[in-house]
């Protein structure tokens, strides 16, 4: 990850990427979506981003209060200096800092996907994990087994996944081997959870070789998991116990996100289809019977006589099975009128031949425009 910041001489207004200008719902929504992106959790082992979670929470503690911020914006931060707070790398409010742990964590302290199992502290990746898969429409449409390739993490067993050479630790530098770091909000104290050693108190002496120092091995799996028909672009399967394997041989859950290719003739919007049907001016004219390809087969499809361009056909329970109900859409047949780019000299003539067959009627607007340009030599005589 880049970093972004300078601990010396700093801007709190560009460190949270507004203008001097912003407003205090502004400011609280740059502030959560800075304190997600350089979230230890986040960035393990990363300390350029924890030096920007730090200061990120620094110049929201200053900014979010009206007092100190303009003491900022007259003097600077040596204006700031000697007020309770200020600059030791505080939070903001605590509904701020449970608002971003929800966002970051489902809520309750689960994981990120909304699991209720907690993370233990001394494992260095989550159980869950998630990957992407691409589907082709039919197999969308009408659902199939699919066997995939993944990688899931274990613990390394030559550290005991701690990531220390012969699982040797040492008390964490950051914490003093306490877990936890206080933090000062204004008069009041709270304790976090060592964003370092992530509330272990410990880390590693030498490094593991084997793992170099992650505490996981990853192993190699191929799975095959039923996909129900429905699916869409965007929707997450959970394949119970494919996650990663915890250090007591549990394994968590593996999260699929689907990604469904298109198809050359039918376009989904959620559970209705819509196919496109040409027709030649003539058949529009006349109005026939034709068939029309569906998810299921033919349909047939009766044409008025004079039906119109764009005009829609609607069959219903010819759609996508909703992947919850079962229930299918509608096919929705949308017609598209097809005009001869050129002519011969023979069909020139016919069709000046049906034109002049349908007398007065193949000209509507000779009488309306007639009497308009009457009307208008009258307005300037």
């Amino acid at each position: 990850m880049e970093k972004i910041y300078c601990m010396k001489d700093l801007d709190y207004y560009d460190v949270l990427e507004v203008s001097r200008d912003v407003t205090a719902s502004a400011l609280k929504k740059a502030y959560r979506k800075l304190a997600m992106k350089y979230h230890p959790d986040r960035n393990p082992d990363d300390k350029e981003a924890e030096d920007s979670f730090k200061i990120v929470n620094e110049a929201y503690q200053v900014l979010s209060d009206d007092k100190k911020r303009a003491i900022y914006d007259q003097y600077g931060k040596a204006g700031l200096d000697g007020q309770a707070g200020a600059g030791a790398g505080g939070f903001g409010n605590m509904d701020d800092i449970m608002d971003i742990f929800n966002n970051m964590f489902g809520g309750g302290g689960g994981s990120p996907f909304g699991g209720s199992t907690r993370r233990d502290p001394s494992q260095k990746y989550t159980l869950d994990f998630e990957i992407n898969l691409d589907l082709a429409f039919n197999e969308a449409i009408f659902g199939c087994k699919k066997e995939i390739n993944i990688k899931y993490k274990t613990s390394c067993e030559d550290c005991n996944g701690t990531g220390a050479k012969d699982g040797k630790m040492s008390s964490c530098s950051y914490c003093n081997g306490q877990g936890q770091v206080v933090m000062q909000q204004g008069f009041m104290q709270f304790a976090q959870e060592c964003p370092k050693c992530k509330g272990i108190g410990k880390e590693a002496k030498d490094k593991c070789k084997s793992c170099n120092a992650k505490g996981y091995q990853e192993v190699d799996d191929k799975i095959t998991i039923d996909i129900p028909a429905g699916i869409d672009s965007g929707n997450r399967l959970r394949a119970q116990g494919y996650g990663n394997k915890a250090k007591n041989g549990r394994r968590g859950d593996l999260y699929i996100v689907f990604n469904v290719q298109e198809d050359e003739h039918f376009i989904r919007n959620g559970n209705d289809i819509y196919v496109e049907v040409p027709l030649f001016f003539t058949q529009a004219l006349l109005g026939e019977s034709i068939t029309i390809p569906s998810l299921d087969g033919e349909l047939k499809l009766d044409l008025k006589t004079g039906i119109k361009d764009k005009e829609q056909i609607i069959f219903d329970g010819k759609g996508v099975a909703d992947v919850h109900s079962g229930r299918k859409g509608r096919l929705i047949a949308q017609i598209k009128i097809i005009k001869p780019k050129s002519l011969t000299d023979k069909q020139r003539e016919l069709l000046l031949e049906l034109q002049e067959s349908f007398g007065i009627e193949s000209t509507p607007q000779s009488s309306i425009f007639e009497k308009t340009l009457d009307r208008v030599k009258k307005w300037f005589n």
